[in-house]
């Protein structure tokens, strides 16, 4: 309350000064003889207002400065000892030395490796080439051997079949037509011969259908008895130890 009353005193006081000051003016000019003669004029109003002066704010407080912290002293520097400088330079020479040693031992790890699969690729190619030609030298073999193979079968066959013709013409000229017989009569015979050419024995497997004709062509074979073949045994053994002699007198030995 009391700062309200402080706050509005000073403008209250300069309004009455005002006041007292425009009463004094007035008073001043009046003069009662003059009251016919003039026109009393109604007293000026005098216009006031109240000001209200704020107060100033108070300044704001400025904080005290910190004091700057003072550096602190770097601690004094060892002095070198010479003794651990040696030390050192020789760890770290050995540490290189053994760096350049587990190098050159990677190198020629890696050097050996290399040299092993290139030996063991060279082997390889090599061993594939030498199969290759063994392939190829036994593909050779076989090509030669089928075509000599094929070649004495050719020359063994040549052989059998000169040897077929001698036996079917013999058998031909043994035989007796009987009176049944009549042209495009065939009848197939099993023949088993031993290697001097003696007739073992003579089957007929295939009929002509006519009997009188089957028995005739069998007889011729046993009539015969004897046949010429070849000395060879293999030729023998292969072609005329068994053997089928289809009998049609017109025809050939199959």
């Amino acid at each position: 309350m009391f700062d309200a009353i402080r706050q509005y005193s000073v403008p209250l006081v300069l309004a009455l000064v005002l006041h007292g000051l425009a009463g004094m003016a007035l008073y001043a000019n009046w003069n009662p003889t003059d009251r016919e003669k003039r026109i009393i004029e109604p007293p000026r109003a005098v216009q006031s207002s109240l000001i209200v002066l704020e107060p100033e704010p108070a300044p704001a407080r400025t904080p005290p400065a910190q004091p700057k912290p003072q550096p602190k002293p770097e601690p004094a520097q060892p002095k070198p000892d010479p003794a651990a400088e040696q030390a050192k330079r020789e760890a770290e020479a050995k540490r290189e030395a053994e760096a350049k040693r587990q190098a050159e031992a990677q190198r020629d790890a890696e050097r050996r490796a290399a040299e092993e699969r290139a030996r063991q690729e060279a082997e390889a190619r090599q061993q594939r080439l030498d199969e290759l030609a063994r392939s190829a030298f036994e593909e050779a073999l076989e090509s030669e051997a089928s075509e000599l193979a094929a070649s004495e079968a050719a020359q063994a066959e040549a052989v059998a079949q000169s040897y077929r013709r001698g036996i079917y013409e013999a058998v031909v000229a043994n035989w007796s037509r009987p009176p049944s017989a009549r042209n495009r009569m065939e009848a197939e015979l099993l023949v088993e011969l031993v290697p001097t050419g003696d007739v073992v024995s003579v089957t007929v497997i295939e009929s002509s259908g006519n009997a009188a004709f089957d028995r005739s062509a069998e007889a011729a074979v046993r009539k015969a008895r004897n046949f010429e073949v070849p000395k060879d045994p293999d030729i023998f053994e292969a072609h005329f130890r068994r053997f089928t002699l289809l009998f049609r007198p017109e025809d050939l030995l199959r």
